[in-house]
């Protein structure tokens, strides 16, 4: 399934439909947070969506109803893909050590997920920040002067 990018304006709009999952226009002004957009504006994104494919429509007398047809999950993976490739070298590993280099991610959160963080120093070089982080040096001078006591 190809993805398109959306506009910020349209991910707000798809994030309202994915809840909804099927739903006919007058539930999307219903269920919109103010300030409501003019039902006109709705129309325009709903076609825009249709277009790019994350909407399909199926005619019930003179009225649409609307079905997502990308799911969430599909999306952010899409987002997170993009991510890895354009600002981490496509790499997964990169990611989580900057989100743990950032405080993002803790080595506790891990832990929940049953990610054994191995304390072995790693030889690949985009895990040297990551190291530091998980394996702090330790202070040369406290070493120093507990071998002399």
């Amino acid at each position: 399934m190809k993805i398109n990018h959306l506009t910020s304006a349209e991910e707000n709009l798809m994030r309202l439909l994915w809840k909804l999952g099927s739903f006919y226009l007058k539930e999307i002004m219903e269920q919109h947070p103010d300030p409501k957009p003019h039902q006109n504006t709705v129309s325009t994104y709903l076609k825009i969506l249709i277009e790019k494919g994350y909407l399909s429509t199926q005619k019930e007398g003179r009225i649409f109803r609307y079905q997502t047809v990308v799911p969430f999950e599909e999306y952010r993976k899409f987002l997170l893909t993009e991510l890895a490739e354009n600002f981490f070298n496509g790499s997964g590993k990169e990611i989580l050590g900057f989100m743990i280099g950032e405080h993002m991610v803790s080595p506790e959160d891990l832990k929940e997920f049953n990610i054994d963080i191995n304390p072995v120093e790693r030889k690949e070089p985009e895990f040297d920040y990551v190291n530091e982080i998980l394996n702090p040096k330790k202070d040369k001078k406290k070493k120093k002067k507990k071998k002399k006591e």
